[in-house]
């Protein structure tokens, strides 16, 4: 038997090492039930972490882990999924394979929406996948090669949700660096909702809007980009902004590939699961991370595109798919905490509890928290099989 997941991001990672500590549990041998893992490179992305500089060290290897735990790992790219045939058409280095599968665990995550705005394609950067944020960290620092005008110190962040808020609270600091401490910074952010973080709750609005002031960050909101160049950016209220850095921060959508699968979606592209996250209409297909959208509970709550919802997500799905295979009872997804914590550069942070977003901690102790949980929280568990085995745990991952 073989279960193939597909995708090395948090919802996969903890997929293939939930899966995995089933297979152990039960003592079936890696024979028996073969495991393996598909994507492009034996590594996860520290995608919360892309705001920050330096990206290019925010990785942590897999291969270690995935050994340890007897997970097989195929590099290359998911090109194609026959449901009915039960297929996975891989593009490697050397060209194409067919995999056959018994279950399949798709956790392929999302990527940023690019809608057809003029100049965006061109001129626009983002935080989203790895090669963006060091394009992005990479023009920062061919700023200090520019002349001190047609907008070299301003950056406009089109977005005012949580990635653009994080990114956009980082780069005071990082442009000070680069450019000098005695530099004019403008960083404006642009939101097209009536009010910075529309998501975050009234209860969060004001102490972002204080570390914004505080930062000397500004906003336009009730207005989108509507069009940009190499020198400035036009808003949909006709304002111009001269400016040589434009950050994209405004949706996500589910990775193309869930489109290949049958199902229903929803309007981020992710296919709707049952509580033990099947895709009903593909038999033996399981969605889990950004790929799926799964109630959290009885309440009428749905996990999030985050890696907090993705991490507990995919250790449910890859147990499940293992379960099924085993013979073995599965067990239904649920994540009934939520916390969120949001990075304000240096004017702290803020930790919220629940789905309502009640604010418990703010500024430096809040930053401290955001340090813990994204320097050891959210980075792989150690490459021993015993401590691999016991992280992926589907009832403890991630649940606050």
């Amino acid at each position: 038997m073989r279960l193939i997941i597909i995708g090395a991001g948090f919802a996969g990672m903890y997929a293939a090492l939930s899966a995995a500590r089933l297979r152990d549990i039960h003592g079936a041998s890696p024979d028996e039930l073969e495991i393996v893992l598909v994507a492009p490179e034996p590594t996860l992305v520290i995608r919360p972490r892309l705001y920050e500089a330096k990206p290019e060290t925010l990785t942590a290897p897999l291969l270690d882990v995935l050994n340890a735990v007897d997970v097989a790992y195929v590099q290359g790219s998911a090109e194609a999924v026959d449901t009915a045939s039960r297929t996975v058409k891989v593009a490697t280095t050397t060209g194409t394979k067919a995999l056959s599968y018994d279950r399949l665990v798709v956790a392929t995550g999302s990527r940023l929406f690019r809608p057809n705005i003029p100049g965006l394609a061109e001129h626009g950067f983002s935080v989203d996948q790895l090669d963006d944020a060091i394009a992005l960290d990479k023009h920062l620092h061919g700023l200090a090669d520019r002349p001190a005008k047609n907008g070299r110190d301003t950056v406009v962040v089109a977005g005012g949700g949580f990635t653009g808020i994080e990114a956009a609270t980082e780069i005071p600091a990082r442009l000070r660096k680069i450019l000098g401490k005695g530099t004019r910074l403008r960083v404006i952010i642009v939101e097209r909702n009536p009010a910075i973080a529309p998501d975050m709750g009234s209860d969060s609005r004001p102490v972002i809007e204080d570390a914004l002031k505080q930062l000397g960050i500004e906003a336009r909101v009730g207005a989108g980009v509507a069009s940009m160049d190499e020198s400035s950016v036009t808003l949909s209220d006709g304002e111009r902004i001269e400016t040589e850095t434009v950050i994209w921060a405004a949706g996500i959508r589910a990775a193309p590939l869930t489109a290949q699968i049958p199902g229903e979606r929803d309007k981020s592209g992710r296919l709707l699961v049952d509580r033990d996250l099947r895709v009903p209409e593909a038999a033996g297909v399981f969605a889990t991370g950004d790929a799926a959208r799964a109630a959290c509970d009885d309440a009428g709550n749905y996990a999030l595109m985050s890696c907090q919802h993705a991490t507990r997500m995919g250790a449910f799905a890859g147990n499940n798919a293992a379960a099924e295979l085993l013979g073995v009872p599965t067990k239904p997804y649920h994540q009934k905490g939520y916390v969120t914590c949001l990075d304000l550069g240096e004017a702290g942070a803020l930790f919220t509890r629940g789905w309502e977003r009640k604010v418990e901690i703010v500024g430096d102790k809040a930053k401290q928290t955001k340090h813990e949980i994204n320097t050891v929280w959210i980075y792989p568990p150690r490459p021993e099989r015993a401590a691999a085995l016991a992280s992926a745990d589907p009832e403890h991952v991630t649940e606050v």
